[in-house]
């Protein structure tokens, strides 16, 4: 911050150095008459000076911006009138004999004296009209990144909702699996149990991120898989097929693990075969994930589950990956399909 303050600081002098360096750069190798530069150029520069900044650091904020439209132009009008008879009396009584050489003029070399006045009230609207403009777009540029950091503060703000959203979703139904093993088989629903704490402590301590290793999120996902394959019978069929070297890809974490507990929800039978299929393929900073199950949706009295997994994964694609996803359901012959492709650059 302090260093754009010094190069603003900078150009600034810069610009009004040239301005007032012009009349030589302009007749360069001519013979310039120095007090016809004082009166016809640095003085009207020196107030053409004093209108921009009164304006940059007063009078636009206090009167333009506020909407106080006839006390901004009253208050210009009254300084560059002020600026257009203080300049005459200065001429009048500092620089007599550019005055004397005016007189001795043919009214066919000088101006006429409204066009002389109108130009000298443009020479003087110039930097009011360049004080609005860079006042203007130097808030308009604040108020932009105000916009910008309102937007990600609250893009954050529903990410973070949303993780801890999933956490107790993913708890409640791993529970609800180990709940079934307790009279069934006491030595699974222990090994379970310390299984679920393993993933749990990845998912508080290592998923607080925007980005994780893919090989990270693939992991965590087996040994999900490895814990609900537990509690089914041997009636159900899990096969899995993952990146088996490093990608280098990073995603965003817990994306994939609601797909496959919708999977083992919805997709196990306790009475006939059922079958789940997990695939999925990194190609350059392309990851393809596809889950396919038998579709056995849950019965209306079972309230197992909140039912936000789903919502929950297209929400965040929508606030991750804008126009970076594709994420398709579908069912077809008794078979649940989910297919999501992102594009993690």
């Amino acid at each position: 911050m302090h260093k754009n303050k010094n190069i603003t600081i900078f150009l600034h002098l810069l610009v009004w150095l040239t301005l007032f360096c012009l009349p030589y750069l302009l007749s360069y190798g001519q013979e310039q008459e120095l007090d016809r530069v004082k009166a016809h150029f640095w003085i009207p520069l020196f107030f053409s000076a004093i209108i921009f900044y009164f304006n940059y650091f007063v009078i636009v904020d206090r009167f333009l911006f506020t909407k106080k439209m006839f006390l901004f132009i009253g208050v210009n009008t009254a300084m560059i009138i002020f600026f257009l008879f203080l300049k005459e009396y200065i001429e009048d009584n500092f620089f007599q004999d550019i005055l004397k050489k005016r007189i001795e003029n043919t009214d066919r070399t000088r101006p006429p004296f409204k066009i002389a006045i109108y130009i000298q009230v443009l020479s003087y609207m110039a930097p009011l009209l360049f004080s609005i403009a860079l006042k203007t777009t130097k808030r308009w540029v604040k108020t932009e990144a105000e916009r910008k950091e309102a937007a990600n503060i609250k893009l954050k703000s529903e990410l973070q909702h949303l993780h801890y959203q999933l956490q107790p979703h993913f708890f409640f139904n791993s529970l609800n699996n180990i709940y079934a093993l307790v009279d069934i088989s006491p030595e699974q629903a222990k090994t379970s149990i310390h299984s679920l704490s393993k993933l749990m402590r990845y998912m508080l301590y290592e998923t607080n991120v925007e980005a994780i290793p893919l090989s990270k999120e693939i992991d965590f996902m087996k040994k999900y898989i490895d814990l609900m394959k537990l509690r089914v019978s041997e009636k159900t069929i899990v096969n899995y097929n993952f990146p088996n070297q490093e990608t280098g890809v990073k995603v965003a974490p817990l994306l994939f693990i609601s797909l496959i507990e919708n999977a083992f929800k919805h997709g196990v039978s306790a009475s006939k075969e059922s079958i789940i299929d997990i695939n999925m393929s990194c190609d350059n900073n392309k990851v393809l994930f596809v889950i396919e199950n038998d579709n056995l949706p849950k019965k209306t009295e079972d309230k197992s589950g909140s039912g936000i997994g789903l919502h929950n994964i297209e929400k965040r694609l929508e606030l991750l990956y804008p126009n970076k996803y594709s994420f398709k359901t579908q069912v077809t012959k008794q078979r649940f399909k989910a297919e999501l492709e992102i594009e993690t650059n």
